[in-house]
């Protein structure tokens, strides 16, 4: 693999930076294609720098300062009326609001003589079309709960199928 300038990078792999931000002057608004690096003029770290193709930089990104979250579900959880959260902590808050989704599927099952065959929590994520910085824009909770039915007479015939297929699975010999 050739190494391209001595950065590190292999040809057609990586990328490789060409310049560099320097405070001050009339440079602070050029284009990247220069070789420079553009920001908003409040900062110099990497949530002042505006992405190519980009209006604004993560940290003047109205469109992220004014993202609402909401529940769209039926049940008693947080997040029923539209709320902001800071897109830094919104991981945290999404992961936490759906596990009141898990925490009230064990408490259905456990209330109707059920059990919580399963439950996952998948976090969604986007591009903020704004600044480009991607976000958490919400989440998803599936849970499966088995309930056990003594009155069906299915059940009633799976169990003294089990009794008869189990019984002498766990005998010791040596005893």
């Amino acid at each position: 693999m050739m190494n391209i300038g001595g950065i590190g990078g292999y040809a057609g792999y990586g990328s490789m930076m060409t310049g560099a931000y320097q405070p001050g002057g009339s440079d602070d608004a050029a284009a990247s294609a220069n070789g420079t690096i553009v920001t908003d003029g409040n900062g110099v770290g990497p949530e002042h720098q505006i992405k190519p193709g980009k209006k604004s930089s993560p940290a003047e990104c109205e469109t992220c300062k004014n993202r609402k979250y909401q529940d769209g579900s039926d049940e008693m959880v947080s997040f029923k009326a539209p709320g902001h959260i800071d897109p830094n902590n919104a991981a945290s808050v999404v992961l936490s609001h759906e596990h009141e989704h898990v925490s009230n599927a064990y408490n259905k099952a456990k209330n109707n003589n059920g059990h919580v065959e399963r439950a996952t929590v998948q976090l969604k994520t986007d591009i903020c079309p704004e600044c480009g910085r991607s976000y958490i824009s919400g989440g998803v909770t599936n849970t499966q709960i088995k309930y056990y039915n003594e009155d069906n007479p299915y059940q009633k015939d799976l169990k003294s199928t089990d009794a008869v297929r189990l019984k002498g699975a766990n005998v010791d010999i040596a005893a």
